[in-house]
This record gives structure tokens, sequence and C-alpha cells, in this order.
């Protein structure tokens, strides 16, 4: 029996059967992308509004894959450095896809690409009362978090890194506490570059994972996507299996030397 059979994860009331949510940008052509699509098996990929243009029909070929891929879309508002660009971003999304799902970010510094969270908050706060259904990418800050919580989202993304360093989960106790404390589903959004940093964040309890660089940039795109499919998988299992808890000093399998194991419990 699958354990995951039934293991969906639900934003706002709907349900998807992946875990993984996958960007649009940075890959050597539009047929790379969409092996990479299929083979991430994801039911929503990201686009930032700002790079691409349907109304103008720039980028036919990306287009088209994207309504033949069957996912869902997720625009972002990447780009944008104050609320309202995210907010006149958000508003042309919905009009262009007939969308709610709005993936915002409102970046405070151009070296990190860091949220700003008071910009952050605000368009996020906007955007809840207008109807959208909000995912904010923000820091992995408690406060900030409970704060884009009590303004109605009701899903978070807190970033592992910063964007496109693969550096994986730096800052590990923060994220651990936002886990423990936050009712709401989280996804680690951006920098991770391996499927192993992938895995961990699964087996802390995280509900989801979106990348773009670690497979864009990867030698074999594809084969980057399918290998992060499967560690985002190994993990959420171990999670809802259980960690072993952890021992300051070793601890035998067969603690009484010539005891048969099945007499031993180990």
């Amino acid at each position: 029996m699958n354990a995951l059979q039934d293991d969906t994860l639900t934003l706002y009331g709907e349900s998807f059967s992946s875990r993984f949510l996958l960007g649009t940008a940075l890959y050597s052509s539009p047929a790379v992308m969409e092996a990479s699509i299929q083979a991430a098996g994801c039911d929503m990929v990201t686009l930032g509004l700002r790079r691409q243009n349907p109304a103008e029909g720039d980028g036919d070929a990306f287009w088209q894959i994207l309504r033949d891929s069957g996912c869902r879309l997720l625009p972002n508002t990447a780009g944008c450095h104050s609320a309202r660009e995210a907010i006149t971003l958000a508003q042309m999304s919905r009009e262009m896809f007939d969308t709610p799902w709005i993936k915002v970010e409102v970046i405070g510094d151009d070296y990190n690409l860091q949220p700003d969270p008071f910009g952050l908050l605000e368009a996020c706060r906007t955007l809840i009362d207008q109807g959208f259904k909000v995912l904010p990418y923000c820091t992995d800050d408690l406060v900030l978090c409970q704060r884009l919580r009590d303004a109605g989202c009701q899903a978070l993304m807190p970033w592992g890194a910063p964007i496109g360093t693969g550096r994986g989960l730096m800052n590990r106790y923060a994220l651990e506490t936002l886990r423990q404390r936050l009712d709401v589903p989280l996804i680690i959004d951006a920098g991770l570059g391996a499927p192993s940093q992938a895995a961990e964040a699964m087996e802390m309890g995280f509900d989801g994972v979106l990348l773009n660089t670690a497979v864009a940039k990867a030698h074999r795109p594809p084969l980057m996507a399918e290998a992060f499919a499967e560690a985002i998988t190994a993990g959420r299992k171990a999670h809802l299996a259980g960690l072993m808890q952890q021992r300051q000093t070793a601890s035998p399998s067969t603690p009484t030397v010539g005891q048969p194991f099945w007499h031993s419990g180990g």
C-alpha cells in the first residue's frame, strides 16, 4: 500500500497530489523546460510576469508548453520593489490568466534579493482583501510569518537561502521554529541546490518545496527534476514515519552479547 496515496497538499481548500512546485525560468530551451516539468510530476508551475508577455505573443512555444502541461499556473510578482508594484502586477495576472493564485514577492535588497517584510505584508493584506489566493515569498522571521498568517495568508513560503545560491537550509533553528509555531502549510521557496536539502526540509515537516535554479541550471535538468521529486517524496515519507530520536551516546541494537536479536527487541 502506498503510504502517500491519500496524503495530499491542501492550499486554500484545493488539493494537490504533488508537493513539488517548479519554476519556469532559466532553462536553455523550451524543450528542456517541458521535459523538466514532466519529470518533476508537479501540479503547479510558477512564472514571472515581468519576464514574459503573453498578450504580445512573446515566447509562443513557452506558453504552449505551459498550456499543455496541465499544471496550475502560479504567476509571481518577481522584480517588484514596492507593495504598489506587486499589487498592480497581481491584478494584471488575474486578468491575463483568469486565476486568483499569486506568489507575492516584494524585494527589499537587490544584493541578496531578500524580501521587504513591510512591503510584503502590505501587499498581502491588500490582495487577500481583493480575493487573491496569496502565497508570500518571505524570510524565516517568525513574527513576519505570524503577521502574514494573521493577514489571511493560508500558506507561507519562507526561503531556505537567498534565491539562486544553492546553499540549502541556512537557518535550521528558525525554520524548525516556524514549523513548530505555525499551523498553516509551509513551503520552502528558494536557495536549495541539492535533492538532499529538499529531503531534509520535508523531514522537518515542511509541506512542499518550490525551486527553479537547481533544476534549470543542472547539467541534465530533467534528470535533476526527477531527483528532486523523489527526494521530496522520500522526505515526506520519513516525516510521516517518524524519525528516530537522536542520542548523545551509542545504543547497540543487540545489547546483550550472545542473545539472539529476536529476544532483544532490536
